[in-house]
């Protein structure tokens, strides 16, 4: 459905990472782990996570973009989105899409999220939080640095009051002070499980992740493919 957008606001988080908060014009109807896409031209849709969940996001769809200077493809969202907002004009996105959103099953979850994949897992989680899900859920999170961690606190706090959740923030590249495993995210997932059998497996980040931890966990940790989900796996 091709939906008019009002931008509300733009707001960095870290490292070229921007929150952006859109207000459609009607509300949209989606579950937590769909995206949506952003028209910049006739033939030219841009896809991108939405990071708000569908029980608790008020009728605007809150974005996580990164935008680095190298990454044209979202950095000139980016940029429609801030003339947008200066001129008071319209942005069109076209929404809901994807398979990967959070099924109803009583199975543990694995949330795997490479940089701002993480707005996907965010979306299942704070569903999952806010909907009161017993299952036992552990998120990770991989950046190349602590500083595109830029939930780092949310999640804490959210693990902390809550018995079912795990979160585990993995880093490339750490500072001394850095409390948290380094390396890949991946091999951190391996190394914290025997087995991954009886897991709902979501999974969001650059299609050679997506595609890397769906062969790695199903061959090395038992993984089950039918319940592994991402937006990846429909095109690769």
């Amino acid at each position: 459905m091709t939906i008019n957008c009002k931008v509300k606001s733009i707001e960095p988080l870290a490292c070229n990472t921007f929150k952006i908060l859109l207000h459609p014009e009607q509300p949209v109807t989606f579950k937590a782990g769909q995206y949506l896409m952003v028209e910049m031209g006739e033939k030219d849709k841009r896809p991108f996570s939405i990071a708000s969940s569908p029980c608790r996001h008020e009728g605007e769809l809150e974005l996580h973009i990164g935008a680095a200077e190298e990454n044209a493809y979202a950095s000139e969202v980016v940029e429609r989105m801030r003339e947008a907002l200066g001129k008071n004009e319209d942005i069109v996105i076209d929404a809901p899409h994807g398979d990967a959103w959070l099924k109803d099953s009583n199975r543990p979850l694995l949330l795997i999220a490479g940089g701002t994949g993480f707005s996907y897992v965010r979306s299942i989680l704070d569903h999952c939080v806010s909907q009161a899900i017993p299952n036992p859920i552990y998120l990770y999170w991989g950046a190349k640095s602590d500083c595109q961690l830029y939930a780092l606190d949310e999640m804490n706090q959210i693990a902390s009051s809550h018995r079912n959740i795990e979160f585990v923030p993995v880093v490339e590249s750490a500072p001394k002070e850095w409390g948290g495993k380094v390396g890949n995210v991946l091999n951190a997932v391996k190394g914290d499980f025997d087995t991954l059998a009886d897991f709902d497996i979501y999974i969001a980040g650059r299609f050679e992740m997506a595609g890397a931890a769906r062969e790695q966990l199903s061959q090395e940790k038992d993984a089950k493919r039918d319940h592994m989900y991402a937006d990846a796996y429909s095109f690769i």
